[in-house]
């Protein structure tokens, strides 16, 4: 045989009486069979009794618009989710715009990828970039803000990984793009 407890326990009792309480007497009842929770019924009663203070006068045109300009206050003040207009692109999206840029494939990855140091690009390349992308260059910066991409697809003939952390000075990367000097030049000039 399995032993019965006699005395149920303090939660069993107060989820009973919270369940099924609906009058004064039932309250009577609970603190003569258990008196040992007189306190926690007493206390529990009273929260079921309690009366839902709903406000019956409604909110104000001005009272709802010092609302509205705190959430806004508030939703600014956090943190923005930056957009990197990279992410979405497909492989022929990338390779269109390498086109319309007239770079090579491996400078829009380097772009994708974050590893383009953002001071060391040129104002008119990085507006055409914005341009292409149908994007601002404001977002562009906040963008190249994120921290660098590991590219686990490509394939490495070195023995070590290169370290893909560092960001790398524009001309640089135009430099191991195999982009002749003179249009390196073009490309890197401030004026359009």
């Amino acid at each position: 045989m399995i032993p019965v407890d006699p005395q149920p326990s303090r939660e069993d009792v107060l989820y009973t009486f919270a369940v099924g309480s609906n009058s004064g007497r039932d309250l009577e009842q609970y603190l003569r069979d258990y008196p040992q929770y007189a306190a926690e019924l007493i206390n529990l009663s009273h929260e079921l009794s309690r009366d839902v203070c709903e406000d019956e006068m409604p909110l104000s045109d001005k009272d709802l618009a010092l609302i509205d300009k705190a959430w806004l206050q508030h939703v600014a003040a956090g943190p923005q989710e930056i957009v990197d207009p990279f992410a979405s692109l497909s492989v022929a999206e990338q390779r269109e715009l390498a086109q319309c840029l007239d770079v090579p494939l491996q400078v829009i990855m380097a772009f994708r990828e974050h590893r383009v140091e953002p001071t060391s690009v040129p104002a008119p390349f990085l507006e055409r970039l914005a341009s292409a992308l149908n994007s601002t260059v404001e977002i562009l910066k906040n963008a190249f803000a994120l921290p660098p991409k590991l590219n686990l697809a490509r394939s490495y003939k070195a023995d070590a990984r290169p370290d893909d952390r560092a960001q790398v000075n524009f001309e640089q990367i135009l430099v191991e793009a195999d982009v002749p000097s003179d249009k390196r030049a073009l490309l890197m000039a401030d004026k359009n």
